[in-house]
Parts: C-alpha cells; structure tokens; sequence
C-alpha cells in the first residue's frame, strides 16, 4: 500500500480543553500514542502560560517523557525515529524549545493574515519574517527541525486577501530560505474540499523542494472529503487529531475541530493508503482520547 505521513497533534487537542491536564497524565498520553506506533508528534507548546495555560508545563511533560520511557529502554530504536514537535510563537519560546529535552522539530505558525497575526502573536509581516529567519539560524546551529505552517493559506473570516498568490508568495519566499517542510493550514476551517484540493495543485507547483502537508479544520461531515481533497492533490502529509479535539478559537464555530485521526485513516484506506497504524492500534489510541475528553472536558 502507499503511505502517507501522519502527524499527531495532542497538543493542539489539548489546548482546546479548559481543564487543566496534568502532567503526568499528558506524558502517559504520549507514551500511549509512541507504544501505538504514532512517531510524529505535535507534542506541546512554549506559548506564555497566561494566554495558554494547558501548555504551562511542556518543559516538565518533554523532561518527564525523556526521563521516564519505559519504550526508550525496551526499544531505543524505535524512541529514536519518533518526532517530537514543539511550537513556538516569539524568541523566548524559541529559547524555551532548544533548552528542553526531547523536542526534535520546532513549529512556526507564519500566517498569511494581518489580522490574526496581530491576534495570535502581536507581530507585523516584518517581525514575523525577522523571527522565522532567527529560528532557522537557531535550529540549524543546534540541529533541529523546522515546520512552518502557513496560517490561514485558505481563507480568513477578516475579509483579507487569500488564494493561491497570496500563499504561494509566503511558500516561496519559506522555500528561498531553506525551509523543508511547510504545512497549509486552513486556520478556521472556511474552506470547501474544492478550494483546498485546487489551492494545493495550485501552490505545490512551486514548491517542488519542500515536503507540503496539510493542517486542516473542519466540521465532522466534511473532513473526510477534505483529506481526499487533498490527497488527490498531491498531499502526502496529514495533520490530524484523535476524535477531532481541539480545533482554532478564532473559527467561531463550536462545531469546526481538527480532522480526527480515525476518519482520515479510514478515509485514505479506502483508496489504498496506509498511515502505518494498525487498525487494533487506532482503535485503542481513540479509546484514550475519549477517555480524556471525559476526565477534563468542562461539565
């Protein structure tokens, strides 16, 4: 079968729950995930704790991970090829990710919208490039991945210019630094599978360098026809998210979260392609979402 590449995101899951996760139940989470055979993560995120709180402890959750992998001593082989992404927003996050153990790739959410990169990270188009071009230099010299994910590449609620120039002039230019792996991110799940499967041919064209995913948003009836969407545009690399937790803030609507994990892999299965996680395994990595919806979803 033909495999894509699936990356995880607990960390965005997460953020989208108001009680707080402790920590010991988040490393057990990815323990869980690692011993399941997800091997990329978005794990955490080295935001301020007073914009988001769920995030306060990632240094502990990536030391505790490193200290305490009962895999890493069973199957170091296997602890070894696991990616483990850490999102940073500013330079003192970037400073946080490269101090703590454990994080092999860093996330930057460069976003295409004046208006939500002002919301999200209180920076202007020139600030936010300074920053990327910092984290590269940072990443290379300590020898850590880089993802940036382009925010808002599909539509915006602000009445912004968007379409393919507007994202492949972002890509382009991510693309003329080095950069290897960039992910569209449809930030508040505005776009039909139509737009995002003709915008993906559209951009990857230019960009035959760079590994380009996805990090969709959508309502549960539609996420499976975006993922083919995309697949059968080119896209070979899915961010997602067991039972769809989490999901943006700004998209205003309870009902849009991340793509559920299951539904992308059931989806691309019918064509064929595999995830590299077995179906037993996806079940039981469902089962502990939803057990931890239960425990820390606000009643």
């Amino acid at each position: 079968m033909e495999t894509i590449k699936l990356i995880e995101c607990p960390r965005d899951a997460w953020q989208g729950l108001r009680k707080l996760i402790p920590t010991n139940a988040k490393v057990g989470y990815l323990h869980k995930l690692i011993e399941l055979g997800f091997t990329h993560l978005d794990a955490v995120s080295f935001v301020s704790p007073q914009h988001v709180a769920q995030m306060a402890d990632s240094e502990h959750v990536m030391e505790s991970l490193s200290a305490t992998s009962v895999l890493a001593a069973q199957h170091p082989a296997r602890q070894q090829n696991v990616e483990m992404i850490g999102l940073v927003l500013n330079e003192k996050g970037l400073e946080r990710a490269l101090s703590t153990p454990g994080v092999t790739t860093l996330g930057y959410p460069y976003s295409v919208s004046a208006n939500f990169r002002r919301q999200n990270a209180n920076m202007s188009q020139s600030e936010s490039r300074t920053l990327v071009e910092r984290i590269l230099r940072a990443t290379r010299a300590a020898g850590v991945k880089v993802v940036v994910y382009i925010s808002m590449a599909f539509g915006n609620p602000f009445g912004e210019p968007w379409g393919p120039a507007v994202t492949a002039e972002a890509l382009s230019w991510l693309e003329g630094l080095g950069v290897k792996t960039v992910s569209l991110a449809d930030t508040v799940g505005v776009a039909t599978a139509q737009q995002i499967g003709d915008l993906y041919r559209e951009v990857r064209r230019n960009a035959e360098g760079v590994e380009l995913g996805v990090h969709l948003h959508s309502r549960p009836d539609a996420a499976a026809e975006k993922v083919i969407a995309a697949y059968e545009a080119g896209c070979r690399r899915f961010d997602c998210a067991l039972t769809g937790m989490g999901g943006c803030p700004f998209a205003g609507d309870e009902l849009v979260g991340n793509i559920p994990t299951e539904v992308a892999t059931s989806a691309l299965a019918a064509r064929g392609v595999s995830a590299g996680i077995e179906p037993w395994a996806m079940l039981a990595a469902v089962e502990a979402t939803q057990e931890m919806r239960r425990e820390y979803t606000e009643n």
